[in-house]
């Protein structure tokens, strides 16, 4: 009976995750799509000479040269302590957090205009230092997960003490 009972707990604790990611994945293509839309409608933003850049902390730093040309924009890709996806450019001037590798990827190469960027992904996660200018939605998804994850430790806890009421009841 307690395996049935932790078995069933367990389903639902999975499909609860499915559909959270489901949503989640859902939200991301809704909003990745109106960011573009309106940053095709949007001026170009204006871009801050180098001697402005040259005050910010900066802890990214493009290839060598020998590999990439500094007139080719590079973008690190990677994930936070969330999980979620960054993609921040090397020169510290935009940057944008999302749920899927995709989104971050097709936003670097948005933000790098039709000549295309590198791509580099850390091994190590990093945080975004800047302004989100991705996903707008990754805050309260972010407290969403927290939530789900705390209700989930919950469910568990709750079963194990189903679990355990019933093992002394058949000692009894």
């Amino acid at each position: 009976m307690a395996t049935i009972t932790f078995n069933t707990a367990q389903r639902a604790a999975e499909r609860l995750e499915a559909v959270l990611t489901a949503v989640g994945e859902k939200f991301d293509v809704f909003v990745s799509y109106q960011m573009r839309q309106a940053a095709a409608e949007a001026e170009p933003a204006r871009t801050p000479p180098d001697d402005e850049l040259a005050g910010t902390t900066m802890p990214f730093q493009p290839l060598d040269a020998g590999i990439v040309n500094e007139a080719i924009p590079a973008f690190f890709i990677g994930r936070n302590g969330d999980g979620f996806w960054v993609a921040r450019d090397a020169k510290g001037r935009t940057g944008g957090l999302f749920l899927l590798k995709a989104s971050a990827v097709s936003f670097a190469r948005a933000q790098s205009g039709p000549a295309g960027c590198a791509t580099i992904f850390p091994a190590d996660r990093f945080e975004l230092d800047l302004e989100n200018s991705g996903n707008p939605l990754i805050p309260y998804l972010r407290l969403l997960m927290h939530l789900a994850l705390h209700l989930q430790q919950r469910a568990n806890a709750g079963v194990g003490q189903i679990a355990s009421a019933i093992e002394r009841c058949k000692k009894a």
